[in-house]
């Protein structure tokens, strides 16, 4: 196509790559409560066949002879603390948060506390007074992880005091570790309950805030996207920009076609889910039955990524990775708002999870039954113009500063290439000189005379006699 535009199309070809990553990525942002309870629930499905013969086995070993041991010379066994793998959360201190919910587990009496703790005592922080109990071997593991978490902060803010110029300079690590709020700075040795508390309450807040974070994120990609064209447009003549609106309004439109899209979470939407995905007549639709169904890891709950799973017929009916109009990113940002639209109708305890129960409350609610319409992106902008027009100028002086700080380095290294001259003339110079004083000392050797003796010397005469008269002279006594 003549005067394509340079980037946006072919980025979007490329995005769609990254957008299944994207999507699995987001169903990782799990609550507290969800990440503290997945091992617990994981562990019971994890009984199969194999497991009951092994257990039948050692049933029939009952009936042998005991054997005496010694346990005076039996030393007790020392409990492995090698935590399991766990889901990503997207927190810059992910691995912290996951070893210590990790360990904190393989505590019998703190594993039963978190069991029976629902997210708004988590919250108020009483499953963080719990830490008090647990065993001596997992609260010195704790003490480990914090120091190392500590050590990897300090590193961050040295290299990152490098990066912005300022190596070699004192830093002031307790004045900067202010800014990281997940635990207690001022004892970097220890784990204590305000660590604990302090923990949950950061990944808590973070992840609340984590879909308003990206929001922000796709608000300026689809601005920046808009910039992008307009300047392009610029850059055509009259003809080639007439040409270049008409495609772009006729992208709109083909966009803008397509079938009708069902609400949400409502029977509709999820019937046809249960037709087209299980292959089940939609007559005989039944919520407890499409809650197993889609219950992928059979926990009793919905969590993000298993809700979002649901839409993708819908999102399908919208945007398709082949045609140029449609945009994957948008087709994400579609299904975020469909998911946090669900959340917000069914997820009555606020915990990121919609279980069995909140399920079945909601499909008898009329609104499930009688839902209303739905927007999608293309029917609901994202920024207005002033929004756009005062992103433009934030980036125009992004790019000013930018220059600005270009040009400080251009002059910089200018003078660091002058200076590097100057030695390097500096050093020829002192090479030039060194080369002349050994040629000077290979020249000027000096040739040593001989110095007549008395014998050899006339009186009242200073120039010496020569071998043959020294022969005719009478001997003296």
């Amino acid at each position: 196509m003549p005067n394509e535009r340079p980037t946006l199309k072919n980025q979007r070809r490329k995005r769609h790559s990254s957008s299944n990553h994207q999507s699995e990525g987001r169903g990782y942002i799990v609550s507290i409560k969800e990440l503290c309870l997945a091992h617990i629930r994981g562990s019971f499905r994890m009984w199969g066949p194999s497991h009951c013969c092994l257990i039948l086995c050692l049933w029939a070993c009952l009936d042998a002879l005991p054997v005496a041991v010694d346990k005076r010379k039996v030393s007790p066994p020392v409990e492995e603390l090698e935590p399991p793998k766990s889901e990503d959360t997207g927190l810059h201190y992910d691995r912290y948060l996951r070893e210590v919910i990790d360990f904190l587990e393989k505590d019998p009496h703190f594993r039963e506390k978190l069991h029976n703790t629902d997210m708004e005592e988590i919250k108020q922080g009483k499953l963080a007074k719990e830490l008090d109990f647990v065993s001596h071997h997992v609260r010195t593991k704790l003490d480990e992880l914090k120091r190392q978490e500590v050590n990897r902060l300090r590193t961050l803010i040295k290299v990152k005091q490098d990066m912005n110029g300022e190596k070699g300079t004192s830093v002031d690590h307790q004045a900067l570790l202010k800014q990281f709020e997940h635990l207690n700075h001022m004892n970097p040795h220890t784990f204590e309950v305000e660590d604990l508390d302090r923990l949950i309450q950061s990944a808590t807040n973070d992840l609340e805030n984590f879909d308003k974070d990206r929001h922000e994120e796709f608000k300026k990609y689809e601005m920046m996207k808009e910039l992008e064209r307009r300047e392009h447009l610029k850059t055509l003549d009259e003809e080639a920009r007439k040409k270049e609106e008409e495609h772009y309004e006729e992208m709109k439109k083909k966009h803008a076609d397509h079938p009708k899209i069902n609400h949400p979470g409502s029977q509709d939407q999820l019937k046809e889910v249960w037709q087209e995905s299980d292959g089940l007549d939609p007559s005989e639709f039944e919520p407890k039955t499409f809650f197993k169904l889609h219950d992928t890891n059979g926990d009793g709950y919905f969590d993000e990524q298993e809700l979002e799973a649901l839409f993708t017929k819908e999102l399908e009916k919208i945007y398709d990775p082949a045609r140029e109009e449609d945009d994957m990113q948008e087709m994400e940002e579609d299904r975020l708002r469909m998911r946090e639209h669900v959340m917000n109708e069914i997820d009555t305890n606020r915990d990121r999870l919609v279980s069995l129960n909140e399920f079945i409350t909601a499909t008898d609610r009329k609104e499930f039954q009688e839902p209303g319409g739905w927007e999608t992106l293309d029917q609901n902008p994202v920024y207005t113009e002033e929004e756009l027009r005062e992103f433009e100028e934030h980036l125009a002086r992004e790019e000013h500063d930018l220059n600005l700080k270009t040009n400080d380095l251009l002059k910089q290294r200018e003078e660091l290439e002058r200076q590097q001259d100057q030695l390097n003339a500096n050093k020829m110079e002192l090479q030039q000189a060194v080369q002349h004083m050994e040629r000077l000392k290979k020249t000027e050797t000096p040739v040593q005379a001989k110095v007549p003796s008395a014998v050899e010397m006339l009186p009242g005469d200073t120039r010496p006699m020569s071998q043959g008269h020294q022969q005719d002279l009478p001997a003296h006594f």
